[in-house]
């Protein structure tokens, strides 16, 4: 995939109100896609919308048109059960901040979001489902899925695989302070913004854990503390 190619590529897809925040650049969506950890779908279920959340994965170079978003779940799961040829939507957000405004008005928030539609994908071919499940269990700890056994064949019958384009894509984000009106700064009122961040505790072992954390491990939850 061309990491420099711009988004909104369809009118589905076009920013319409707050276009000051619209990312166009392919390569920030992809750093979003990397930092977040849930993705929320929506999809039309009989006579009314769905929105779950759910883990995910992306591969830049997968088989679909801008690359391949991958959700998995239980194949007894009601929303990838309706998932495969219809339009889904994913929504990934990242909150940074909390703006305080001096008007109610003007308190906002700090994010970086991003919204992505297409038909879902029903992957059936073994050598991608594996990559798939492989790719969502390094998106959460990086190199994990290499130190795993391998799935058994329940394991593997009792999971569906949801693949969606990367094509139709929008990223919204702002940064920084309240944009208040230039009378509420002039009264001296305090405005300003809350930087968030992701904290990571120390790894916790279960009662039948052996041995030391494995590196994969503190190395993740030291990412995420560092963040």
């Amino acid at each position: 995939m061309d990491s420099t190619a711009t988004l909104e590529p369809t009118g589905r897809t076009t920013i319409g109100r707050g276009r000051n925040r619209a990312v166009a650049d392919r390569g920030r969506l992809m750093a979003l896609l990397g930092d977040a950890l849930i993705a929320h779908v929506g999809v039309v279920m009989g006579e009314h919308p769905v929105v779950l959340p759910a883990a995910f994965a992306v591969d830049a170079d997968g088989p679909d048109a801008g690359g391949t978003l991958y959700l998995h779940g239980s194949v007894a799961a009601g929303w990838l059960r309706a998932a495969p040829d219809a339009t889904v939507c994913v929504t990934v957000t990242e909150l940074d901040g909390l703006v305080a405004g001096r008007s109610a008005f003007h308190h906002s928030m700090n994010y970086r979001s991003a919204v992505i539609i297409g038909a879902g994908r029903l992957v059936e071919d073994a050598a991608e489902r594996q990559h798939a499940l492989d790719l969502i269990v390094d998106h959460m700890i990086p190199g994990r899925s290499a130190t795993l056994r391998a799935s058994t064949r329940k394991e593997l019958a009792a999971t569906a695989v949801v693949a969606v384009p990367l094509h139709e894509a929008s990223m919204k984000e702002r940064d920084g302070g309240p944009g208040d009106e230039p009378e509420d700064v002039a009264s001296g009122g305090w405005g300003g913004h809350i930087p968030l961040r992701r904290v990571a505790a120390s790894p916790v072992p279960d009662a039948d854990a052996r041995g030391v954390v494995p590196v994969e491990v503190v190395a993740r939850a030291r990412a995420l503390a560092a963040r």
